[in-house]
């Protein structure tokens, strides 16, 4: 095992956590939404974990640039090189103003293109997923700590996860065509990213936008279980692009 990998995964779990728990004090409380100049929701649940978070990557890792999605949103994307940090503070904004839970606080670490390290809480769901170049992937859920990985897909077809909020019914349709599919269901956010990790799902397919932040951490720990994510040309998809902006692209296990 990558020694100091594990040791920065270990503190950024603890950020990641923290992070968290701002986020579940304004869950529970009756806050307010407001729209970003894109017309996306944004809550004081983002801003005051994002800040959390900021502060505690400088101190931890102070040589490195960070990319945060609310930061961005205001026009603050420092310069990057081969290494450098993404954050979502809140992913999933839909689902945390409708309460279902299915939103999550991710950071990842991103070296040459790729996502080496990720950490996604669901905190709303007591369930924390964390991975490394060199360390594997876990869960924690429940005080315990078990280690993922991607699962062979099954002779009765594929599990599909897909997007709750964002979802293009024909172009999923289009995108499966062909394929061996046994159950489709809908989460939300990074989460299916990490069902996939998990073995608790085959495929994820996304046909819409997203941006680096959105997924990178949720890569990190995809990676470290054995999947992938590859673009609809099957090439493995990369990190610093620019504008930030990711094409459709599937995660998939084994």
């Amino acid at each position: 095992m990558n020694e100091a990998m594990s040791a920065l995964l270990e503190q950024v779990i603890d950020i990641t956590r923290v992070a968290g728990e701002q986020v579940l004090q304004i869950y529970h409380s009756d806050f307010e939404v407001r729209g970003k100049d894109d017309a996306s929701p944004v809550t004081e649940a983002d801003e005051r974990a994002e800040a959390l978070i900021l502060r505690a990557l400088e101190q931890c890792v102070p040589a490195d640039p960070v990319i945060s999605e609310e930061a961005a949103a205001a026009g603050h994307v420092p310069e990057v090189g081969q290494r450098f940090w993404l954050v979502d503070p809140l992913d999933g904004t839909k689902e945390f103003i409708s309460r279902n839970g299915e939103f999550t606080v991710n950071i990842a670490l991103i070296e040459a293109g790729q996502p080496v390290l990720g950490v996604v809480l669901a905190p709303a769901l007591g369930r924390l997923f964390a991975g490394a170049r060199g360390c594997g992937a876990f869960v924690e859920e429940a005080g315990m700590r078990k280690p993922i990985e991607c699962r062979e897909p099954s002779s009765e077809g594929l599990e599909v996860v897909a997007s709750r909020s964002h979802g293009d019914a024909q172009a999923l349709d289009a995108f499966l065509a062909g394929r061996k599919v046994r159950s489709l269901k809908s989460a939300g956010s990074s989460l299916k990213i990490c069902l996939v990790a998990a073995g608790e799902a085959d495929l994820y397919p996304r046909l819409g936008r997203t941006m680096e932040w959105d997924i990178a951490a949720g890569h990190a720990v995809l990676l470290a279980a054995g999947g992938q994510i590859l673009t609809l040309q099957n090439e493995p998809l990369g990190y610093g692009k620019p504008g930030l902006d990711n094409p459709h692209f599937y995660a998939r296990g084994r």
